[in-house]
């Protein structure tokens, strides 16, 4: 299958190293708003003008989407709908609602599909947390991100006016985290949970105050959590804080037996050292599955709970039997 990659930052470069692990995909080009020459791709796949990409549609099989979800995503994603089999990675848990509306409306009217917020969450963990409470049906869901940097919110910091850079750090309380594994089913609010660190290099001149201030009070990012906000220099940014790792945990604690005798904890992890290549990495294996849906006649906007496993897998359903079942 033919892939073409629109956005190339860190989540554009690892979806073209994930494409270069599957055997039945060839990446076909990378498409950006930058000046095309500027741009030099790890594999030499050529680079377009994101105005010709609608153009180049009868050679591509699904464009996946690397752009942000504060602003790139929710325009980008209908847009390009209507043309193209999609995956993105829209990560705003608040807005998937309104985002899955719009983007299903474009690929019908288009007649592809459109795999929308994909990744590890939401993603891998929505999977989880969905597995999870199918089977203990008394129970309680709870999930934890990091330690780690959260590149959505990382994006959201830099979009404020006056920041040059910036890491957002998620942490997991470490009290609230041991309280469910023990099987107290807490009652957590989402400040009880985790905490957010900021990292931010401002421009010269800028208004120090009014940036940390849009920070802590910025809806859907920071505005329920404790955040702390420090002001470094670009040098101690890139010296202390260049990688882009993260990770978490989802966990359903429930009760079985006819009196609730019995505790029970399904928890599933993620340790990543980098959180952009595991999530190209997702954004892979579901390319595979858009494009297999596609060629059965599917159209319209799918998430995760939509897709079969046996869609994601280049194995063959003997093949699958044998090795996996």
């Amino acid at each position: 299958m033919k892939i073409a990659i629109m956005g190339y930052g860190n989540l554009g470069r690892g979806v073209e190293c994930a494409v270069g692990q599957n055997d039945d995909m060839e990446l076909v080009g990378v498409f950006t708003r930058r000046s095309p020459e500027t741009v030099k791709t790890v594999s030499g796949v050529p680079v377009y003008p994101a105005d010709c990409l609608v153009e180049k549609r009868e050679e591509i099989d699904v464009l996946v989407m690397c752009g942000g979800s504060a602003t790139d995503l929710p325009e980008q994603t209908p847009e390009y709908a209507k043309y193209f089999n999609i995956v993105d990675s829209f990560d705003t848990h608040a807005k998937i609602p309104e985002h899955f509306a719009r983007v299903d409306q474009a690929a019908k009217e288009g007649g592809n599909v459109a795999m929308i917020s994909v990744g590890w969450d939401p993603g891998m963990f929505s999977l989880n947390r969905l597995y999870a409470g199918a089977i203990l049906r008394e129970g309680r869901d709870y999930t934890f991100w990091g330690k780690g940097v959260s590149q959505g919110h990382s994006d959201a910091i830099r979009r404020i006016p006056g920041v040059k850079d910036a890491k957002q750090y998620t942490i997991p309380v470490e009290s609230a985290l041991n309280a469910v594994r023990n099987c107290e089913n807490p009652e957590l609010t989402v400040r009880q949970k985790h905490t957010r660190e900021c990292f931010v290099v401002a421009e010269e001149g800028a208004d120090r105050v009014r940036i940390e201030e849009e920070i802590k009070t910025m809806p859907n990012y920071f505005a329920d959590y404790d955040t702390t906000v420090h002001f470094i220099t670009e040098e101690e940014l890139q010296r202390d804080h260049a990688g882009i790792p993260h990770g978490g945990m989802v966990l359903r604690t429930g009760k079985t037996g006819t009196g609730g005798e019995h505790n029970h904890v399904i928890e599933y992890s993620l340790k990543l050292d980098s959180n952009p290549e595991f999530t190209a990495c997702v954004l892979a294996a579901y390319a595979r599955a858009a494009y297999r849906m596609s060629r059965e006649g599917m159209t319209g906007c799918k998430t995760v709970f939509d897709v079969a496993p046996a869609y994601l897998s280049p194995l063959t359903a003997e093949e699958m039997r044998s090795r996996l079942l």
